[in-house]
């Protein structure tokens, strides 16, 4: 069970939308989503991360009306929305296959959620060649989404859900089907359009490069309980448990059991046998079982400098050329998986496949975890 703080983005105290103890099933027996309460600040973008089945999705379709919620309530703007139809919600909605009308030209896919508010037909004009401009198609009103690219339908449903000015919009994968070139391209776009508008976002994705990307707040979801929720920031560099260390961004685990925790920091006896000092996240004191958690660019090679407590050897198993950066495949600690980004900055003549190279890293950038598998 994972509550939100107040966020920098709200412009006011209370949150736009809230999951009061919602919980979902479809079989009375199996929680898709347990005890969930959340806060949603006006304005922000706030991203539902996390795997297949994991319960995102389902608590995105809650919020649009398109599922019911077992126990518990969705309050938005202060109203509660268990007798609210979706409709009426005052909702944007971006599906990732689009869903526009292939009969109709863009503009007329447009004009739908407008007509179905009974707005006036010159304010309909207006406002959907405003929706179009924003999202660079101001002269695709005429045409139809088959004569469209992917990238060009997905604006025409960015600006269909946006063209009567939501107080929310919400957005399922909306990208995925995308090639990654321009899946980046929108990523910037849907930022930089939220920023502009100050509209509050829910985005639900399970690539964790995208929430990162344009997320104020990210809640990571697992086994229908939010896991943690934070900032980006905050997920990549202080992960709470082994779970959210290992879902965002590169990650090495070491395993072994805690012998010591005193001074903010701990012990670890390694299960290949070597010792190592860390920071006590989530620990269950003296001989519990824990994850250390340990981000490849926090790896130094060739340490001279003292900072670095935890010194060892490593055995070069594959060096990868990434530009800015090689990608160092090593075994250390027993582990033939370990990996160490080497910037391009770098000078580190002993960097050949096969070689034993000395590696390091500060305490305080290895994280004892839970001990999650």
């Amino acid at each position: 069970m994972a509550e939100a703080g107040q966020s920098t983005v709200a412009g006011t105290n209370e949150p736009l939308v809230r999951f009061e103890h919602v919980q979902k099933t479809y079989d009375g027996e199996i929680l898709v989503v347990k005890d969930l309460n959340l806060n949603i600040e006006r304005g922000e973008f706030i991203t539902l991360l996390g795997p297949s089945g994991s319960g995102k999705t389902t608590t995105l379709m809650m919020l649009a009306g398109f599922e019911s919620a077992t126990h518990g309530d969705i309050v938005l703007n202060g109203q509660s929305l268990k007798t609210v139809p979706p409709h009426k919600r005052d909702i944007g909605m971006v599906f990732q296959n689009y869903a526009l009308f292939p009969h109709m030209t863009v503009s007329e896919n447009l004009a739908f959620p407008l007509q179905a508010r009974r707005m006036p037909k010159a304010q309909q004009k207006e406002k959907i060649q405003r929706a179009l401009d924003m999202v660079e198609l101001g002269a695709f009103g005429t045409r139809r989404p088959g004569q469209l690219s992917g990238g060009q339908q997905q604006r025409v449903a960015l600006a269909r859900a946006l063209v009567f000015e939501p107080q929310l919009v919400l957005m399922d994968e909306p990208l995925g089907a995308l090639d990654k070139n321009l899946r980046e391209q929108m990523q910037l776009e849907i930022k930089h359009i939220h920023e502009n508008l100050g509209v509050t976002v829910v985005y639900v994705t399970h690539d964790q490069s995208e929430a990162l990307t344009m997320s104020n707040r990210i809640a990571v979801f697992d086994d229908g309980v939010i896991q943690q929720l934070a900032t980006p920031s905050e997920l990549y560099e202080q992960p709470e448990n082994a779970f959210v260390a290992a879902f965002i961004g590169e990650n090495n685990r070491l395993l072994g059991t805690v012998k010591a925790a005193n001074g903010g920091m701990c012990e670890v006896d390694l299960d290949s046998g070597e010792h190592v000092r860390a920071l006590p996240i989530r620990i269950d004191g003296v001989g519990s079982r824990t994850t250390l958690s340990l981000r490849p660019e926090s790896v130094t090679i060739d340490p001279t400098d003292q900072q670095c407590d935890n010194v060892f050897d490593a055995k070069v198993e594959e060096l990868i050329y990434l530009g800015d950066h090689t990608r160092v495949r090593a075994n250390v600690c027993g582990h033939d998986d370990f990996v160490i980004k080497v910037p391009r900055t770098t000078g580190a003549p002993s960097l050949a496949e096969g070689n034993t190279i000395r590696i390091g890293w500060r305490s305080e950038d290895c994280r004892a975890l839970d001990a999650a598998s």
